[in-house]
């Protein structure tokens, strides 16, 4: 078992409780990372249904979380032959701080797609930047779970030059050897730096509400993550993110809304 499973783990109570302790090493200024928080709630969802794998996910944030222990409820609303659906909250104490409508299906591993898009050209992961990775003093413990190779001319805010244009590609893995599954899929839609700081934004972004998709088991490896996001205006903007295996097969797609980043 790796540290993000531990990280991720949801132990029964009864028919609708699971236990979980989140774990302070996915933080972004202090703030639990939301795909770390979907994961969490994740592991507890797809352990109650006939399906093993979390194939759509709507995720509301309501509050911050603290570090520590906590609890998933879940209700489930409907099973089916191929789908089960099922409400889960994230409770810390009688307050929520995420809901959630998960569907669960079962993938075939060995499917292979009638159609996709062609992939983006992102350049040789050997010609691609890392971000600093700043102390645990920041409150940005997340980065050091995971590596990031950025494509360059995606991360020009990083030195003053942001290109302008909502936008962000990386490839991404786990720092702790680990096969990427729908778990990490579910932090990797997440974990890219905000989209608005290529066009000029800065400070923390907080996601309001997230919808992935599983779309395909990925293959191990490197996963490429792209981010691009349609609108800036009165203080929203949204992100959409694409997510393909070591293959080039798609595994993951996402949409956020969130607040403009604020220092």
């Amino acid at each position: 078992m790796t540290k993000f499973d531990e990280a991720t783990g949801a132990i029964r109570v009864d028919e609708n409780t699971y236990d979980v302790c989140l774990d302070p090493a996915y933080a972004v200024f202090n703030a639990l990372n939301g795909g770390y928080l979907m994961a969490t709630v994740l592991r507890a969802v797809t352990d109650d249904s006939p399906h093993d794998h979390p194939i759509s996910t709507s995720a509301q944030f309501l509050r911050i979380p603290a570090p520590g222990p906590a609890q998933v409820i879940i209700n489930k609303i409907k099973t089916g032959r191929t789908a089960t659906f099922t409400q889960a909250t994230l409770m810390q104490g009688d307050t929520p701080y995420l809901a959630a409508l998960v569907t669960t299906g079962t993938l075939d591993a060995t499917a292979v797609p009638d159609y996709e898009t062609p992939a983006y050209p992102m350049p040789p992961i050997e010609e691609c930047a890392s971000l600093p990775r700043p102390g645990r003093e920041s409150g940005m413990t997340l980065s050091a779970q995971m590596d990031l190779a950025f494509d360059p001319s995606s991360i020009g805010w990083l030195d003053g030059r942001p290109s302008g244009r909502p936008e962000g590609r990386a490839y991404f893995r786990m720092s702790e050897p680990q096969d990427p599954d729908p778990y990490v899929l579910a932090l990797a839609v997440d974990a890219l730096p905000p989209v608005v700081f290529s066009a000029g934004a800065g400070g923390w972004a907080p996601t309001v509400e997230l919808t992935w998709h599983l779309r395909a088991l990925p293959a191990p490896g490197w996963l490429t993550v792209l981010a691009s996001g349609k609108s800036i205006s009165d203080g929203w903007f949204d992100e959409e993110v694409e997510v393909r295996d070591s293959a080039g097969r798609i595994v993951a797609q996402s949409r956020q809304i969130a607040r403009l980043g604020r220092g």
